[in-house]
This record gives structure tokens, C-alpha cells and sequence, in this order.
């Protein structure tokens, strides 16, 4: 396992260490759990956006859709 080394303001230093330890778990732990999750919704994320890209040329492609100020205008 690879060591890295975070320098974080002391503010935020404190607020991580005051978290962990409601949770019962070590500064280290909780940091890296934090750094896992916001990966995890990055790539997440990352591929919400490309579906949204394939459907949007899927859509223009076959020319089927409704233009957004009269399906507002409608409603």
C-alpha cells in the first residue's frame, strides 16, 4: 500500500478528527472512507454523464423528442 501525504488546514484536520471519532474509528480511517466515497461518486458521476451524452445523440438521431419551451408552454 502506497503512503501519501495530506496536508489539510487545521480546521478541517479538527473536523475530521471530531467525526471519526463519533464514529468510533481513527482520523486516518474516516479520511480515507471520505477520499473512497467522493471516488466513487466521481466515477458515478462520470458515467451518469456519458449515458446522458449517448441518449441526447440517440434522441437527436432518430428526430423523436419535444422542444423544452412547448412541453413548458403545454403545461
Amino acid at each position: 500500500m502506497a503512503t501519501t501525504s495530506l496536508k489539510l488546514p487545521d480546521e478541517l484536520r479538527a473536523q475530521a478528527a471530531l467525526a471519526a471519532s463519533h464514529l468510533g474509528i481513527s482520523p486516518h480511517a474516516f479520511m480515507v472512507d471520505a477520499i473512497r466515497k467522493a471516488a466513487a461518486a466521481a466515477e458515478e458521476r462520470a458515467r451518469f454523464v456519458a449515458d446522458a451524452q449517448v441518449a441526447r445523440k440517440a434522441t437527436l438521431k432518430a428526430g423523436k423528442g419535444f422542444d423544452g419551451a412547448e412541453v413548458h408552454a403545454y403545461i
